[in-house]
């Protein structure tokens, strides 16, 4: 049982954040998805098959360091509070950004989300580092991600905010 407990939160913590994002993915109706292919996006927008493996690599990582933080700290007690508080603040705007810009096709709001996620995310990098560094590196990619997101997702909105938000 000494080995299980050993890497149980190391894969708990790893696998939580792809979790939440592929339950999220599942919630979002077929429909949603022709919804957002019928919008303007810019040049520049990556392909749709590109989002579930960078979003899933990026939440494995960060997962990953959050369990490296959690370790260094010594667990859940008062040192966590700020480094994995504001990690799961972050992690709670990002899943919901989902139903808000797919399902309720708020774009406007799912912008604010995306900028609260970023301001977030960006203060859990900079207590992370304070603890481990490769856990703040972990989330680079994440907060290359969350720009580039928050770029797109504006753009679409300014691009498609006089068309009807038809559910």
């Amino acid at each position: 049982m000494e080995v299980v407990s050993a890497w149980a939160p190391a894969v708990g913590f790893t696998l939580l954040p792809p979790a939440g994002g592929f339950l999220g993915s599942t919630l979002t109706k077929k429909k949603s998805l022709v919804w957002y292919e019928s919008l303007q996006k810019p040049s520049w927008c990556p392909p749709s098959w590109v989002f579930a493996p960078v979003w899933g690599a990026i939440y494995t990582s960060m997962g990953y360091g959050s369990y490296l933080v959690w370790k260094e700290v010594g667990g859940f007690n008062k040192k966590s509070v700020i480094p994995l508080g504001l990690y799961a603040g972050q992690l709670a705007l990002n899943w919901s950004w989902t139903p808000i810009f797919f399902r309720a096709h708020k774009m406007g709001w799912g912008l604010v989300t995306l900028l609260l996620t970023t301001g977030t995310a960006t203060a859990a990098t900079v207590s992370w580092y304070k603890v481990n560094k490769t856990a703040a590196y972990l989330m680079i990619p994440y907060l290359a991600w969350l720009t580039l997101a928050s770029a797109l997702n504006y753009h679409v909105w300014k691009d498609n905010r006089d068309k009807k938000q038809s559910k």
